[in-house]
């Protein structure tokens, strides 16, 4: 009788139960927590301990080293680094996560539309969808980034509409496989709708690709804002982010001389996207329903 109910006990749990505990028992994402946390609260909170503004200059501390007035020193102009820094993660966090939520919308729904839609709706929104596939997405980015110029909100818009079409495709074969159960089937022919299927069915069905999605790509997201912003193209200053605090810093005289101008913002940026990379690893396999056969 032990030797049972050690063998059913796994079963009577949720499925939610047994993703967290896989996701706990993941050291990697839980590493990527603990470094991941201290960024989040020290980005959101730090205008209400440090006194230094991001554009506040300060004269006689011109590209001064780490002090324990400046505890990260300032750049060529006096503004504090620790600041700046702190701002432009608050800056490159947002890009990144309002991106990826409009990004997933965009894919959930072509996705969704090109299964409960008909079979002339899927073969025209997925025809689409290889097109954007085809594109070269450097190039992509490049062009959109020129066109919608500098500034958050272009950022944005640009980072947005790259990465969707790899989701439409995610959803698209994850309802392709639900629209023949039987609980859907009898839905639509009590004639259930598309907004009723699309939220009762589609949507809970397709949260755990959702989430790994989404934290996967604000890594990826955070990397292409500071790309763009790196290259002149992405958040211009004096607004800080991570990619034009390197962008500034990156004369010979700079990266010899002053290298905490870009030192901290380049391990930040490395520190952060390693972190939500090893958390997406641990969602992904924790939604993974294979990982029960283990």
């Amino acid at each position: 009788m032990a030797w049972t109910a050690t063998i059913t006990a796994p079963a009577g749990n949720s499925p939610l139960r047994r993703s967290l505990t896989r996701f706990y028992n993941n050291r990697a994402a839980i590493a990527g927590l603990v470094i991941l946390a201290p960024i989040l609260i020290t980005v959101l909170t730090y205008h209400l301990w440090w006194p230094y503004g991001p554009n506040s200059i300060d004269l006689r501390a011109m590209n001064s080293g780490p002090s324990g007035r400046h505890w990260f020193g300032t750049d060529g102009v006096g503004r504090d680094t620790l600041a700046r820094l702190m701002q432009g993660g608050r800056v490159s966090l947002m890009v990144a996560t309002v991106s990826v939520v409009i990004s997933s919308v965009i894919g959930f729904m072509l996705g969704a539309f090109a299964v409960f839609g008909g079979r002339f709706a899927d073969g025209v929104i997925m025809r689409f969808v290889d097109l954007c596939m085809t594109l070269p997405p450097v190039i992509l980015l490049l062009v959109l980034a020129s066109i919608a110029g500098t500034g958050i909100v272009p950022t944005i818009f640009v980072i947005s509409l790259l990465s969707w079409p790899v989701l439409a495709r995610m959803i698209r074969a994850r309802l392709l496989e639900l629209r023949e159960r039987d609980f859907v089937v009898a839905a639509r022919g009590m004639g259930a709708g598309f907004w009723h299927l699309l939220c009762r069915h589609a949507l809970p069905n397709s949260i755990d690709i959702l989430v790994v999605y989404a934290t996967l790509q604000i890594a990826n997201a955070i990397l292409l804002e500071a790309g763009l912003s790196f290259l002149g193209l992405g958040i211009a200053p004096p607004e800080a982010s991570w990619g034009n605090m390197l962008n500034a810093a990156r004369s010979t005289v700079v990266l010899e001389q002053h290298p905490s101008q870009w030192m901290f913002a380049g391990g930040a940026l490395v520190l952060t996207v390693l972190a939500i990379n090893f958390v997406g690893d641990g969602l992904r396999d924790a939604f993974d329903p294979r990982s029960d056969l283990n």
